[in-house]
């Protein structure tokens, strides 16, 4: 029996395409008020949601406090954004995308198909993904052992 991996197309077809993205001339104040509003720890740095320019995450914004003080939120998203930014695609394993965000200790990782941005995958997702993938293993080990009547 060949075993199924489980690639990132999976993810994004469970937690859907949609891709938060702030333009690099918004501000980070904007930038901070809409990941509070969307619950999300990175946003994709893009003029028309689909060409990437970059990255910038929370903790980019963090970091910018000590660098830039009183001034941080007046500033661009360009100032703070990771322009060399290591994207997988939706045909990547779980696998490869989890060892990558591990080594570069990143916990957000832009998807892209060609050069077109179609989805961010974040640490939280791939471990939720493999927790369910256990879970259901487990399930059905419990069946075999007691089954039910």
């Amino acid at each position: 029996m060949k075993k199924q991996t489980s690639r990132v197309a999976d993810i994004l077809d469970l937690k859907g395409h949609t891709v938060f993205t702030i333009k690099p001339n918004e501000t980070v104040e904007t930038l901070s008020r809409r990941l509070k509003q969307k619950q999300i720890g990175a946003m994709a740095v893009s003029d028309d949601g689909e060409t990437l320019f970059g990255i910038v995450s929370e903790r980019d914004v963090a970091y910018g406090v000590a660098a830039h003080r009183g001034e941080l939120h007046t500033l661009p998203v360009s100032a703070l954004m990771t322009t060399k930014v290591i994207t997988c695609t939706p045909e990547d394993s779980l696998e490869t995308a989890a060892k990558m965000m591990s080594a570069l200790r990143v916990r957000h990782l832009p998807v892209t198909d060609g050069n077109k941005l179609v989805g961010v995958i974040a640490m939280r997702d791939i471990i939720g993904h493999r927790l369910e993938a256990i879970q259901r293993t487990s399930r059905l080990v419990g069946n075999l052992v007691a089954p039910e009547h």
